[in-house]
């Protein structure tokens, strides 16, 4: 992959912002948020909504400001943030399938392991969010696609190219640096979090490294969130006069 942008004075400094906000804000931001609903997801019915609205709100300005970025700066073009198609579609468009089917079949076996009171990988980092409603599940499949979508186009399309034209990296380096700040996001989910944030994060850029182009990180990123967003919730112990009372299995 071959990108040459060439930031203004005005995208530079947006682009400061915005990657000192993913490095040091987005960490705390996320887990102060996750934190609360946590808290709240039990007492109050609609605080994974409301939740919700606030993620999806929070992305979409970030990504304006990443669009703002680019509209500022004449000499990058959309194509060095990978708003471009892929150098290979025929690679992509197995790729993209190859992801979907990962996705599916996972999730299918997740599915069975929670219906069967089995432990789920990384479930109980994310319980919180899980719905329980159909309007909760309409919302988690919006936040997974907007968390594809904008998480792609900042951490891997912005933070490669800042890397390339204003540290004059070369865009495997640019990379690295992205993955590690896309790494710490994942805090909100403890050490684990952070550590599976950097496997998938390498495995995006890496992707977006192969074909020149967000498609295909993009699609994998949202099948997965989509996956992740849509399973199950555990089922909460009964309450009764005498006490709680264990919920029975499924």
């Amino acid at each position: 992959m071959t990108i040459s942008p060439d930031f203004s004075v005005a995208s530079t400094a947006v682009t400061s912002v915005l990657a000192a906000y993913l490095l040091l804000g987005e960490p705390w931001a996320g887990r102060r948020m996750y934190g609360s609903l946590a808290r709240r997801r039990d007492t109050e019915p609609r605080a994974l909504v409301r939740y919700f609205g606030l993620v999806l709100t929070l992305w979409w300005a970030l990504a304006a400001l990443a669009v703002t970025a680019l509209l500022l700066s004449p000499g990058t073009d959309a194509a060095d943030l990978g708003l471009t198609a892929p150098d290979r579609p025929v690679y992509a468009t197995v790729g993209i399938l190859v992801a979907t089917a990962i996705a599916v079949a996972s999730g299918r076996n997740f599915r069975a392991l929670a219906r069967r009171g089995r432990n789920v990988p990384g479930l109980a980092a994310i319980e919180a969010m899980l719905p329980r409603t159909a309007e909760e599940r309409r919302l988690a499949i919006a936040v997974a696609v907007t968390d594809g979508l904008c998480a792609e186009l900042l951490y891997r399309g912005l933070l490669i190219a800042f890397g390339v034209g204003v540290l004059g990296l070369g865009p495997s380096a640019a990379a690295v640096l992205s993955v590690l700040v896309y790494a710490v996001a994942g805090l909100y989910q403890g050490r684990q979090g952070v550590l599976a944030f950097a496997l998938f994060g390498a495995v995006f850029a890496g992707l977006y490294l192969a074909t020149g182009s967000l498609l295909l990180p993009v699609a994998a990123h949202v099948a997965l969130s989509v996956r992740d967003l849509t399973l199950p919730a555990p089922e909460k112990p009964a309450a009764t006069p005498d006490g709680p009372r264990a919920a029975p299995a499924v």
